[in-house]
């Protein structure tokens, strides 16, 4: 009976933002026909689709077998307009044809006639259509919203209509995806809406929550006026905590916001419902969402040294290492078995310096404070290689965009001091395009804009922290966002960067593209391996980072070209479907991990982003963001936060700071992941670890509650065996066969099996 209850309240939610029964949706997140090229045909009506080939529209055409494709695509729907969808809504004007995001730029034709580009309506008399086509370097994150007058021409009533979009890609991702596809009448429902974006959850103390009903009325006359209800439910004990409603008027062009406050269990899950039913239409308008949940304990006051257990320096080259301790201050550091050249700042916690003498050292870390005592063994291998576990850090692209300064770059490795995930083994701070002047020096050097008046002396601001610095450019003439690259000044860029003291160059792809003289895999890795030459000259361990989407499979031949890590995606965005998609296909890429070689798939999406300078909080419902940490976790992924550090609240910052589960991210053995279970309704990932012990997720995938049962007998292991709930940091006990447990929509469970 509570799942059923529960399960009831669930449908209340969905039925609540719906529309009226007789209101028509044609929906749109079928199959589309596809074909790359480009003829002005294929907006024809009459043209013969049916040898295109069928892909869906909910993810770029790099995941459904166009993974070397960039250039344009066209997409077709075939859809029946009828007579009735007028006639059946509340308002009879407009109909709007939402075929949700394109990267990186869209014409939509309706019947051979464009109706928009890059989310903007073309009039049927094509009096504002540009004449030339255009769009920013964000255009791939607009939702393609046409909307016209149910009298306009191009419109085919009680017909078939054909809907082509021609969707042109210049890099990484290509095509339509995203979740929303649709065409409906435009109706009050596309007036008034909820915002949780601007006022999230928040997060007030111990078990306490302030929950903000915003609603927001963007029509220029109608007055909506009725009653608004909030209810919260504890999905783990599936009883309503909080129940309330109240009467509420929202103004045209104005919005209405009310706080509830409420005490609850922090550790556990709840979902809230908002509703608000207008009196004068009988509309009823609704969202939903989840609180966050604080899984982790806090550290104990006791010292306890965290992060990597073996760092890789090349000989003769600037060591820096801050050994990472949680417990109260202050700490007092000591290292026995340093190799000659390095030293310990035994305040600070920092060793540095310089070893030229090859091989493998074993160093005895010890942290004292006043509650005890730690040790850990770490080794330092002096060698060829670095980055020998994923490197952790912040990268300034997901939060500021182009926007990026040296300030906001002050700012973040302050956090990471403050805030204490320094003392977790996040290291780099990473500044991502934007930070490159106009013009070259005289000499041909590249220099900073005005944004950055000194860039050497921001390195040192970092590096007294502990922490480590990195850079952005491109191989082409031009980076993505259209400032300078390194296209045949490579040497001098690698000098620069070694000059100001960078520690990490992300190096994409971009404008490259347009001097490759195709995608073979000699022009893929071309730029790459001179790049690489260039900082081997420089003097300076610099991990190198490719970043071409994954083009030609990068993950087989990244090693070849002296990468450290390479992305194998397009980018992330702070969606399910995107994080969903991206983390669960890289099965493909995962056997190509080992220490030194890194799959990437791209930066994280928790927090505050927005891709500069507007933010808003992640649209990863928090079990979402649960999974995207743990299947980052288990890939051995580059950890790189993309989020404002300084809006760190406290459940980002918990979902941050697990050593546990940080821990099989840097495990030393490095064995690659590998998914044992994909079901329609979730997934099991495995990675075995270096002291023989297993760490597993189980993913729901699906909409509701799932119980998952991992089986022994899949990781080819038979009687009783140890588990430990990797999240929670607490020992479940020791189970014969299998292990099984409730997880949350989009959620995942980690934990650890021990032999």
């Amino acid at each position: 009976m509570k799942n059923s209850y529960f399960i009831f309240f669930c449908c209340i939610a969905l039925l609540f933002s719906c529309q009226s029964k007789n209101d028509i949706v044609i929906p749109a997140d079928g199959k589309w026909k596809f074909k790359t090229g480009d003829s002005a045909i294929f907006a024809n009506p009459n043209y013969n689709d049916a040898s295109w080939d069928s892909i869906s529209p909910n993810m770029v055409w790099e995941m459904q077998g166009y993974s070397m494709y960039n250039g344009i695509g066209w997409y077709r729907l075939h859809f029946y307009l009828p007579e009735k969808m007028k006639k059946n809504a509340w308002m009879k004007d407009s109909i709007q044809i939402i075929i949700g995001q394109v990267d990186d730029w869209d014409e939509t034709f309706l019947n051979g006639e464009i109706i928009g580009q890059n989310g903007v309506t073309i009039r049927a008399d094509r009096s504002n259509l540009p004449a030339k086509l255009t769009g920013g370097a964000d255009a791939y994150r607009l939702l393609r919203k046409y909307v016209l007058s149910v009298s306009d021409p191009r419109l085919r009533w009680n017909q078939e209509n054909v809907l082509a979009v021609r969707a042109i890609d210049f890099g990484g991702g290509g095509g339509i995806y995203g979740k929303t596809h649709f065409i409906s009448m435009v109706d009050l429902k596309d007036f008034l809406h909820f915002d949780t974006e601007k006022y999230p959850v928040e997060y007030k103390g111990l078990n306490q929550f302030q929950v903000k009903a915003a609603l927001i009325n963007s029509h220029n006359s109608f007055k909506f006026k009725g009653t608004l209800s909030c209810r919260i439910i504890s999905t783990d004990h599936q009883q309503t905590v909080f129940d309330t409603s109240l009467n509420l008027s929202v103004p045209p062009g104005s919005e209405q916001v009310k706080e509830f406050t409420l005490r609850t269990d922090q550790t556990m899950r709840h979902v809230y419902f908002f509703s608000f039913r207008d009196k004068k239409s009988g509309k009823v308008f609704s969202t939903s969402g989840e609180l966050p949940y604080i899984l982790t304990p806090q550290s104990p006051p006791e010292p306890r040294i965290n992060g990597a257990s073996v760092i890789g320096v090349r000989p003769g080259n600037d060591f820096l290492f801050y050994i990472p301790v949680t417990g109260v201050r202050p700490v007092t550091y000591k290292a026995q078995g340093l190799p000659d050249g390095l030293s310990l700042d035994p305040s600070k916690g920092i060793i540095s310096g310089r070893t030229a003498k090859r091989g493998e050292y074993h160093v005895v870390l010890e942290a004292s404070n006043s509650k005890g005592m730690a040790t850990k063994e770490i080794r330092i291998i002096v060698g060829d290689k670095i980055a020998l576990t994923p490197p952790m850090g912040w990268n300034s692209w997901n939060c500021w965009g182009l926007s990026v300064d040296d300030e906001k770059v002050r700012a973040a490795a302050d956090q990471f001091v403050n805030t204490g995930l320094i003392d977790h083994g996040w290291t780099y701070i990473n500044m991502d395009d934007g930070w490159e002047a106009p013009q070259r020096a005289r000499n041909g050097e590249i220099v900073p804009n005005e944004k950055f008046p000194d860039m050497k002396e921001l390195t040192s601001y970092v590096h007294s922290k502990g922490l480590k610095v990195g850079i952005y450019s491109s191989p082409g003439s031009l980076t993505c966002g259209g400032f300078l690259g390194s296209y045949q000044h490579e040497m001098q860029d690698a000098k620069s960067y070694a000059r100001w003291g960078i520690d990490y160059l992300k190096y994409d792809w971009c404008s490259y593209g347009r001097i490759a003289k195709d995608n073979s895999l000699e022009e893929l890795k071309k730029p790459y391996l001179l790049m690489r030459k260039c900082l081997d000259k420089a003097g300076r361990d610099i991990v190198f980072s490719l970043c071409q989407y994954g083009m030609g499979e990068v993950w087989k031949w990244g090693h070849e070209v002296g990468g450290d890590c390479w992305r194998t995606t397009g980018d992330i965005e702070d969606t399910w479907e995107s994080m969903s998609n991206i983390g669960f296909s890289q099965d493909v890429c995962a056997p190509y991990t080992r220490p030194g070689y890194w799959n990437d798939p791209d930066m994280l999406v928790v927090g505050w982003v927005g891709w500069g300078p507007s933010l808003h909080p992640t649209r990863l419902t928090p079990s979402e963001q649960y999974t995207h940490i743990t299947l980052w976790c288990l890939l051995s992924s580059p950890l790189l936060i993309g989020c404002d550090l300084t809006k760190l609240d406290a459940f980002t910052l918990n979902l941050l700071t697990n050593d546990e589960v940080l821990a099989v991210n840097q495990d030393p053995a490095a064995k690659p992941a590998q998914r044992i279970l994909k079901a329609e309704t979730g997934q099991i990932w495995i990675k075995p670890l270096e002291d023989g012990s297993i760490a597993a997720g189980l993913f729901n995938t699906s909409e509701k509650d799932q119980n998952m049962t991992l089986a022994f007998k899949d990781l080819h292991l038979s009687g009783k065996h140890k588990i430990r709930n990797l999240w929670r940091q607490k020992d479940e006990g020791s189970f014969a066969d299998a292990f099984e447990c409730k997880v949350p929509p989009h959620g995942a469970e980690m934990i650890r099996i021990f032999p």
